[in-house]
């Protein structure tokens, strides 16, 4: 019996993934507010009602989305902040982490960079949500930095949200090169390294 359970779990979670992918790719031509159930479940060729077996809703699935797109990116966020070396080293690794994850995700950034200020309103507060971890994990990181001496929480929040906010708007710039030439990539590099620089001088004479 046991056995029998753990095939049809696996395949519950064979489907989920299906649903979760089918949706997906539908979204890369539309926003999730105009995706219907009956779409997602024909992508996938189960039944309307099998749907509701996985998710309540599109906003449901939508979320649901918005963990897969932003839930692994947490540990990548801490080895960018908190990594070894001096500020430089990790200016050039952020931006380079960011530019292989669009080169790897772009379904996923592009629905992120599309639902962040859409139409679903769960979904917007999922996004909101895993960006304010995200900031709160980088304030902890900044914290434990010799360059925070002196500074507040809230003030390291601030910083922190500058750099999310960088991230984000990075990725979408990098979403627009994906079928550019290389050189139009490497602008894009420039400029990211060259912003995220003026975010370090004006850490280093925000107390001053």
């Amino acid at each position: 019996m046991s056995h029998t359970l753990g095939i049809r779990q696996v395949q519950k979670q064979k489907t989920r993934q299906a649903l979760l992918d089918a949706a997906l790719g539908l979204l890369e031509d539309q926003s999730l507010s105009s995706l219907g159930l009956r779409e997602v479940t024909r992508a996938v060729g189960v039944a309307p009602t099998a749907f509701y077996r996985h998710f309540r809703s599109t906003a449901d699935l939508g979320v649901a989305l918005v963990e897969e797109a932003l839930g692994s990116l947490h540990p990548m966020i801490g080895t960018t902040v908190s990594g070894s070396g001096d500020s430089e080293d990790r200016i050039v690794r952020a931006v380079g982490l960011i530019a292989g994850h669009v080169q790897a995700q772009p379904a996923h950034v592009r629905f992120i960079a599309r639902e962040r200020h859409g139409g679903v309103q769960p979904v917007r507060e999922a996004i909101r949500d895993q960006l304010a971890r995200f900031a709160e994990e980088v304030r902890d990181a900044l914290a434990e930095q010799p360059e925070s001496e002196g500074w507040t929480q809230e003030d390291l929040l601030m910083l922190a949200g500058l750099y999310v906010d960088h991230m984000l708007v990075t990725a979408s710039q990098f979403l627009e090169t994906l079928d550019a030439p290389a050189a139009r990539r490497e602008e894009v590099a420039r400029l990211a390294t060259r912003r995220m620089r003026l975010i370090v001088i004006g850490r280093r004479h925000w107390l001053a």
